[in-house]
């Protein structure tokens, strides 16, 4: 795999902790402030896995991609 595939398949993986963290910290907060922290962080979250999900797709398109490969 090349090595800019395997920093989307990265981006990727960390857009997922990002959004499950978001989740976990949305439901045990206890104010207002972390409400507008996880809300931001869950919309970054899913602004940067559309954008790697684009690149993704480009590469495919190129015949880049190997899903095979880690």
């Amino acid at each position: 795999m090349k090595p800019c595939d395997r920093n989307i398949k990265k981006t990727l993986h960390l857009t997922e902790q990002m959004i499950e963290l978001a989740n976990v910290g949305d439901a045990d907060r206890e104010d207002i402030g972390c409400g507008i922290l996880y809300g931001i962080l869950r919309d970054a979250a899913y602004k940067i896995q559309k954008l790697a999900e684009d690149e993704r797709y480009k590469h495919q398109k190129k015949g880049w991609w190997d899903e095979d490969c880690e």
